[in-house]
C-alpha cells in the first residue's frame, strides 16, 4: 500500500520543457492496444489529446517546484490503467473541493463516455497546452477551466482558500484547493445539475453531496478520501 502524504502548499514553480518519456515508446503497439479497447468501452466518448505529466518534482517548504512534459493522453491512461509503475513520472494535477455554506462538499459523478466513468472527484483533471503560459504551467488557471467546463461554476463564485492541499499516494500528486460557496449545498447542486442538462456533452453524469464519513464509498479514489478524512479531523 502507497504512503500518504499531506502537506500545505502556498506557491506553486512550475515549467514545461521537451523530455521523451522511454515508456511512451517502448509500450507503443500495447499502449494504442490499450486505447483502442478503451474508446470501444467507453462509446467513442475519449479522444487522444495531448496531456501535462511531471517528470521532475521537490517540494521545499511551502513551495512546489516542478516540469511538466507533453505526451499523448493514450500514453497516460494506459500508465494509470497498469498501476502507474515507476517510470520516473508523476501524475500532478489540480482539483477544487467545492464546499457549501453548510459544510458539505459537492463532488462530481463522471458520465459513461468519460475514461473514469462512475468514479466520483472533485471537480478537476491533468493539465494540457491551454494552461501553458509563457513556458510557465497555471494549476490555478487548469481548476478555473476545468470548473467551468464540469460544472458551470466560475472563479467569482467561490472565496479560495489561500493554500492547496497536496496529496501525494504513490506517483500521483493532488492539489486540492478548497473552494467556499455562499450557498446551501442542495440549492448547489441543482445549479451545477441545471448546467449539466444543458450541455450537449457533459464530462459529469450527476454531483455527489457529501457531509462526513458516512457518505464515502469505493468510487473514490484513495486521494480524495485521505483529503477528506483529513479535513474532518
Amino acid at each position: 500500500m502507497n504512503e500518504v502524504t499531506i502537506r500545505p502548499i502556498r506557491d506553486l514553480d512550475l515549467v514545461v520543457e521537451p523530455w521523451s518519456w522511454p515508456f511512451s515508446h517502448e509500450r507503443r503497439a500495447d499502449i494504442a492496444a490499450n486505447f483502442a479497447a478503451r474508446r470501444e468501452r467507453a462509446g467513442g466518448g475519449i479522444w487522444n489529446g495531448r496531456v501535462l505529466l511531471m517528470h521532475r518534482c521537490e517540494f521545499a517548504a511551502d513551495v512546489l517546484r516542478g516540469a511538466y512534459f507533453e505526451t499523448d493522453f493514450a500514453d497516460f491512461l494506459a500508465w494509470r490503467d497498469w498501476g502507474c509503475p515507476e517510470t520516473g513520472v508523476l501524475n500532478c494535477f489540480a482539483m477544487g473541493a467545492v464546499r457549501s455554506a453548510d459544510g458539505a462538499y459537492l463532488l462530481g459523478v463522471m458520465g459513461p463516455n468519460t475514461a473514469n466513468a462512475g468514479r466520483v472527484y472533485f471537480p478537476g483533471g491533468t493539465p494540457d497546452r491551454s494552461d501553458v503560459f509563457d513556458g510557465r504551467v497555471d494549476l490555478a488557471a487548469s481548476l478555473r477551466r476545468e470548473l467551468a467546463e464540469e460544472t458551470g461554476l466560475q472563479w467569482g463564485d467561490f472565496v479560495p482558500a489561500p493554500d492547496w492541499q497536496a496529496v501525494r499516494i504513490g506517483s500521483r500528486v493532488a492539489l486540492i484547493r478548497v473552494l467556499d460557496v455562499p450557498a446551501k449545498a442542495s440549492a448547489l447542486r441543482e445549479r451545477i445539475r441545471g448546467h449539466l442538462a444543458g450541455d450537449a456533452e457533459p464530462e459529469l453524469a450527476d454531483i455527489r453531496i457529501v457531509r462526513g464519513p458516512a457518505d464515502l464509498d469505493s468510487a473514490m479514489p484513495d486521494f480524495v478520501t485521505a483529503f477528506l478524512e483529513r479535513m474532518w479531523r
